[in-house]
């Protein structure tokens, strides 16, 4: 069985549009998600998918099984809107430690 972050860590919200490609028109997402997060904002560096040390403004963890792809668009609790640069799993395997991912932002 594997623990993920209790509920009642979770205490904020944020709306999750998953970045699905680029058209003619632009980037595309899909339809607005609401997870429930704890929002960590605290300034770090962080490699994005295509290797490039970059700053990240700002994370959340989650439970394990969200997983935005990178340049998806995220609305904060304030209203501002970042994009994600890349995620972190934690997986506490049989370690009474939960499992969860990390989502840094711009």
């Amino acid at each position: 069985m594997v623990r993920q972050v209790p509920a009642m860590l979770l205490q904020h919200r944020v709306q999750v549009e998953a970045y699905e490609g680029s058209s003619s028109k632009g980037d595309v997402y899909a339809s607005p998600e609401t997870v429930r997060c704890l929002i960590d904002e605290k300034t770090q560096q962080v490699t994005s998918p295509g290797g490039q040390t970059v700053t990240s403004g700002s994370s959340y963890i989650a439970r394990p099984d969200h997983r935005p792809p990178p340049n998806s668009r995220v609305t904060l609790p304030d209203g501002r809107v970042t994009t994600v640069i890349t995620i972190a799993r934690a997986d506490g395997g049989r370690l009474p430690v939960p499992s969860n991912t990390q989502v840094f932002l711009q």
